[in-house]
């Protein structure tokens, strides 16, 4: 018979043991995590896993947390694994080599392991992770060494097929033999390489599709450039600037009003996240280059100020030192 499932949860535990139960667990499947629950007074967590063949499945939940991977405990061979990675509630940010990509449910992330990342959680979260040895990918023919982080759907297409399969071998796991275990394992291997090939190839097709999805990379990567514009954008793509106000129209918004609403999402999480950083200090960090222009926009976006974040994080963390 294939793997049981097994649980990890820190209920009941006290905080210092919540985060190093979480660290544990983290270890145990895939290497070792610094982990910060973000000044709050607990880390409630619960992991379900089971391994079939090769792959190690998990279904998590957690409150709000950031965990990372540091340059400082890189190792060559630590960490060889590239881990699949389906939101299904809750709003992540993830980064890694100098990239910030926003995870929300439906969203697909996958990225090689062993490069130092970080993973912050501003509010609860579930999300199920699929965890790929490198060397089975290798066996595939597919480029595993210092795999770029990408970012997919789940919602449709390949993506959506692939977490159904997951969602479905996670619940026969344990009731599958050894035989029919590899055989699942590789056609679930399989099935996710899928999407990671088709965005591999997106790029050098002209499509509209592709062209919006290009777009959206190179925005969020120069998101902290307070220059990034629609000429730059085109000039990059290669396409007209009428073309890629038609892009973004298409889907209900426009390239101006993407490129501030992600400064804003990435804005209110680092207010969220960072008691120390001024409003100022923060604007400026993600391309607002008038503090009263981004904290008018800001209230417009989401209802609040941004001094009223900062000073509830504030005070959060001041009560945390007594």
């Amino acid at each position: 018979m294939s793997d049981t499932i097994h649980t990890l949860s820190t209920t009941g535990m006290t905080p210092k043991r919540q985060i190093q139960s979480w660290i544990d667990g983290l270890t145990s499947l895939c290497g070792y995590f610094d982990v910060d629950p973000l000044e709050a007074s607990s880390l409630e967590g619960r992991i379900d896993y089971t391994t079939v063949s090769r792959l190690k499945l998990c279904q998590i939940e957690v409150s709000q947390h950031r965990i990372a991977h540091t340059l400082a405990r890189a190792k060559a061979n630590a960490h060889p694994y590239i881990k699949i990675h389906f939101q299904t509630y809750g709003v992540s940010y993830f980064e890694q080599e100098g990239r910030h990509i926003e995870i929300n449910p439906g969203d697909i992330i996958a990225y090689d392991v062993s490069c130092p990342h970080s993973i912050i959680s501003p509010a609860f979260t579930r999300h199920d992770v699929v965890i790929v040895p490198k060397a089975l990918l290798r066996d595939r023919g597919f480029p595993s060494q210092r795999m770029p982080a990408c970012k997919l759907t789940a919602k449709t297409g390949t993506g959506r097929i692939a977490h159904d399969f997951v969602h479905a071998t996670f619940d026969e796991a344990a009731k599958l033999s050894a035989n029919s275990a590899v055989g699942v394992a590789d056609s679930l291997i399989d099935l996710l390489l899928l999407p990671l090939r088709e965005a591999d190839t997106m790029f050098d097709r002209v499509g509209p599709e592709a062209m919006y999805v290009r777009a959206q990379f190179f925005i969020r990567e120069h998101l902290r450039d307070p220059d990034l514009c629609i000429d730059q954008i085109s000039a990059e793509l290669g396409c007209s600037k009428r073309y890629l106000h038609m892009l973004f129209s298409e889907r209900g918004t426009t390239v101006s009003d993407y490129i501030w609403q992600a400064r804003l999402q990435n804005c209110r999480q680092e207010l969220e996240a960072h008691a120390g950083k001024t409003i100022t200090d923060v604007a400026f960090s993600w391309g607002f280059s008038s503090s009263s222009h981004f904290s008018r926009v800001f209230r417009k976006y989401f209802g609040v100020v941004p001094s009223s974040i900062h000073k509830a994080q504030q005070a959060t963390a001041s009560s945390g030192e007594h």
